[in-house]
């Protein structure tokens, strides 16, 4: 009888997170679609992109960041989160790992997690870039809906609390990242890309120009 309603390859299924919480509570609110299994999470404000093939970046030129990840993954397993290196001023605007062991040059055994350290207290500059693979234990973590960093449930603490009991790597992106969480990231982004595009990057720069000129 529910054989039609099951979700197949390509569905999309969208859960609304009632109350502003925090982001381990929006994960927690979709626990029922990700039941027992390992998940991906996305977010969508922190535009991925990877550095194009024969620019002299690393071995991912050219490779997505989740594509990074997932290759990460076939190797070590459990847990894995994307992070990017940052100037040592701006941390205390992000999640920060407490970094193990190198692996290899991208792939790092995680010690610790701190959610928006003090910048005297952070135990590194590789800022957590909003893309995850975690297990599914993580929800039972979140099931206590404990509150963290600006009263808000966070994902970095559950997180935290996997670390000593599963695998727990971090994922250095081969590429850039653009915060479209604001409205100047956003338009920065967008100015960043068209100006790369052959079909329109030379006209873009000459509406800039003129615009400047104004």
């Amino acid at each position: 009888v529910l054989e039609p309603t099951r979700a197949t390859p390509g569905d999309i299924i969208t859960v609304r997170q009632q109350v502003p919480m925090g982001l381990g509570h929006a994960i927690w609110c979709a626990r029922a679609i990700v039941g027992d299994e390992p998940f991906a999470i996305f977010l969508p404000d922190e535009l991925m992109i990877a550095h194009a093939k024969g620019t002299g970046a690393g071995s991912g030129a050219g490779t997505g960041c989740m594509k990074q990840m997932v290759d990460a993954y076939n190797k070590v397993g459990g847990n894995l989160i994307s992070v990017l290196e940052v100037p040592r001023e701006e941390v205390s605007s992000y999640g920060v790992i407490d970094p193990g062991a190198d692996i290899s040059d991208t792939l790092t055994e995680v010690k610790g997690l701190v959610e928006k350290p003090p910048v005297e207290q952070a135990p590194s500059n590789k800022i957590v870039s909003g893309r995850y693979i975690l297990q599914p234990e993580v929800m039972r973590i979140l099931e206590a809906q404990e509150k963290g960093a600006g009263g808000e449930i966070q994902l970095t603490d559950a997180m935290a609390k996997m670390i000593g009991k599963q695998p727990f790597h971090a994922v250095t992106f081969d590429g850039r990242r653009f915060d479209c969480g604001s409205k100047l990231g956003f338009v920065e982004a967008t100015l960043a890309l068209a100006l790369e595009r052959e079909d329109m990057g030379a006209d873009v720069r000459a509406m800039a120009e003129r615009l400047l000129k104004q």
